[in-house]
C-alpha cells in the first residue's frame, strides 16, 4: 500500500512557491510545443533536458514532467481547430474535434478534451501510485509474437473505426501505411529495403513529415481547390461541460483511463495508440456508435483521456523496470540517470519519496495544464476569424518547418510534400488519413516483431497462434475482420433485394 505520510511530503514540496512556478511555466511551455505541427513531447523533453544539468534533480524531473504532461495535451488544440494533430497522440483527437469545431462547437470541443486530459491524467497517476510494480511486471510477459498481434490489431480497429461507410478504405490506408513503413533499413539485419539505391531512404519515413503531410498539406490543398472546407464560425458556448455531462460520461472517462495506462506501460507502445485503443474501447461500449467520427463528444473525451492517462502509465515501467514505454519516456529516464535516480526494481525501497515526487509533479502538471487550456481556449479561437487566405500560408510555413526540425534533413520536407499530395489524393476519395499515419507507426512494431518471433521460433509461426495472450490477439483481429466481411455482405445481400 501507498505511504502516506510520504505522498503528503511529496504534495507538500511539490507545493512550494518555486516548484510551483517551475510546474507552471514547463506545463505552458509544453502545450505551446505540442500545439506546433512537427515539435513532438519527445523533441520537447529532449531540447528541456539540455537544459535541466545545472539544475537540482527534484527541479529538474518537475520541469520535465510539465512538459511531458502538457506537450501531449497540446496537440489537441490544432487537432480540433485546424484538423491538423500537434502530435501523433492527438491523431485521434481530429475524428470528432474537427467535425465539433465545423459544427460551431470549437468551444465545446476545446473544454471537453481539456476535462478528458485531466481526468486521465489523474486516473493514469492512480494506477501509478498502487498498481506500478504489478502492472509493470505484466507488460513484461508481452514479447515479439504478443506485439505483432497487437500492432496488427491496431490497424485494423483504426481501419474499421475512421471509415465506417467503408471498412475496406480505411483497411487500405493503414496497410498501406505499414507498407510505407518497411522501406529503410530494417530493424534486426539492417538491410535496406525499397530505397532504389537512394541513400536518405536508408532511414526510412520518419514519422512527423508524413504526419504533417497527410494532415497539414492536405488540408491546406483541400482549402485551395474546389473541394473547400466550411469556414468554422466560433461559437459563444460555454468551455467547461456541465456536471451532469461529466456524470454521463463517466463510465467511458473511467475505460479509457485504465485503457490508456495499460498501452503507456506496454514498452514501446505510448500515447497514440492509447488514443486509438480508448477510442476502440469507447466506441465497443458506447450507446451513440453512429455518432463516431461525426463530432462525438464521448469520442473526443475518450481520445484525450486515452492518450494523457498513457503518460503515467509509460513512467510505471520507467520507474519500476528502467523500461520506457514510449519515446518521450525514454529522454525522461535518460535524464533521471544524468541527474543521479536509478530507477529500477528498487526504486520503491532506495527511493520512495522520488516516486511520490514523480506523482506529486503530474497531478499538479495536469491541474496547470486545465488552468492553462481553458486561459487559452479564448484566445486559440481568436484563429477562426483569421482569413483563411492569410491562415494557410502560416500554416503551409508550420508545416514545412515542422518537417525539418526533428532531423534537419531537407529530404523529410519532399516527404511531408509527398504525403500531402497523396493525402489529399485519397481525401478526394474518401480515404481517411489516420489510419495511415497509424500504419507508419504501428509498421516499425509490426516488422520488428515478426522477425524477431520467427527467429525466436526458429521459422515457426506456432508461437503466434498458441501462446495465451497471442491467441486472444490474434481471435480479437480474425474477429473483427471477419465481422466486417459479415456486415457487408449482408448489406450487398439487402441491396440486391431492395
Amino acid at each position: 500500500m501507498p505511504d502516506l505520510n510520504l505522498i503528503l511530503t511529496a504534495f507538500a514540496n511539490a507545493l512550494s512557491p518555486d516548484q510551483l512556478i517551475v510546474t507552471l511555466w514547463a506545463t505552458l511551455l509544453g502545450v505551446v510545443i505540442g500545439m506546433m505541427p512537427g515539435l513532438t513531447a519527445t523533441m520537447g523533453l529532449a531540447l528541456l533536458t539540455t537544459l535541466t544539468f545545472q539544475m537540482e534533480s527534484t527541479t529538474a524531473i518537475t520541469a520535465l514532467l510539465g512538459m511531458y504532461v502538457g506537450s501531449i495535451y497540446g496537440g489537441s488544440r490544432t487537432a480540433i481547430i485546424l484538423n491538423m494533430p500537434g502530435t501523433p497522440a492527438s491523431a485521434a483527437t481530429t475524428l470528432d474535434g474537427y467535425p465539433l469545431a465545423r459544427q460551431s462547437r470549437a468551444r465545446e470541443a476545446l473544454g471537453l478534451a481539456t476535462v478528458g486530459s485531466l481526468f486521465g491524467t489523474l486516473a493514469g497517476v492512480l494506477l501509478l501510485v498502487f498498481t506500478a510494480p504489478i502492472l509493470a511486471s505484466y507488460a513484461l510477459k508481452f514479447g515479439s509474437f504478443e506485439f505483432f498481434w497487437l500492432a496488427l490489431f491496431g490497424v485494423v480497429i483504426s481501419g474499421r473505426l475512421t471509415s465506417m461507410d467503408d471498412p475496406l478504405k480505411g483497411w487500405i490506408a493503414g496497410f498501406l501505411g505499414l507498407i510505407l513503413a518497411m522501406v529503410g533499413q530494417e530493424q534486426v539485419f539492417a538491410f535496406a529495403r525499397y530505397t532504389f539505391d537512394y541513400k536518405p531512404l536508408s532511414g526510412g519515413i520518419s514519422l512527423i513529415p508524413a504526419m504533417v503531410g497527410a494532415f497539414g498539406l492536405a488540408e491546406i490543398l483541400s482549402n485551395i481547390t474546389g473541394s473547400k472546407t466550411p469556414m468554422i464560425a466560433e461559437n459563444k458556448g460555454r468551455i467547461l461541460p456541465r456536471a451532469g455531462e461529466l456524470l454521463r460520461y463517466s463510465p467511458t472517462i473511467g475505460r479509457s483511463g485504465v485503457a490508456g495506462t495499460l498501452m503507456g506501460l506496454m514498452p514501446g507502445v505510448g500515447e497514440d495508440i492509447g488514443a486509438w485503443v480508448s477510442y476502440a474501447v469507447a466506441k465497443r461500449f458506447s450507446k451513440e456508435k453512429d455518432q463516431f467520427g461525426k463530432g462525438s463528444k464521448e469520442g473526443l473525451i475518450a481520445a484525450e483521456t486515452g492518450n494523457s492517462a498513457a503518460v503515467p502509465g509509460a513512467i510505471i515501467p520507467v520507474l519500476t523496470l528502467g523500461i520506457p514505454g514510449s519515446a518521450p519516456s525514454a529522454v525522461l529516464l535518460a535524464a533521471m540517470v544524468i541527474h543521479g535516480i536509478q530507477p529500477g526494481p528498487l526504486i520503491m525501497i532506495q527511493s520512495a519519496g522520488m516516486v511520490y515526487g514523480v506523482v506529486a509533479a503530474i497531478v499538479l502538471a495536469a491541474l496547470a495544464m486545465t488552468v492553462i487550456g481553458i486561459l487559452l481556449t479564448s484566445p486559440l479561437l481568436m484563429v477562426l476569424r483569421i482569413p483563411r487566405e492569410r491562415l494557410l500560408p502560416i500554416i503551409f510555413v508550420l508545416c514545412v518547418v515542422g518537417a525539418f526540425a526533428i532531423a534537419s534533413r531537407p529530404f523529410d520536407v519532399w516527404v511531408m510534400l509527398g504525403f500531402g499530395t497523396v493525402g489529399f489524393i485519397l481525401r478526394q476519395m474518401n480515404y481517411p488519413m489516420a489510419p495511415l499515419v497509424l500504419g507508419l507507426v504501428l509498421g516499425e512494431i509490426l516488422d520488428k516483431s515478426l522477425r524477431r518471433g520467427l527467429i525466436l521460433s526458429e521459422g515457426s509461426l506456432e508461437p503466434f497462434l498458441t501462446r495465451p495472450v497471442s491467441a486472444v490477439l490474434a481471435l480479437a483481429t480474425f474477429v473483427s475482420i471477419l465481422a466486417i466481411v459479415v456486415s457487408g455482405v449482408k448489406a450487398v445481400r439487402h441491396s440486391r433485394q431492395t
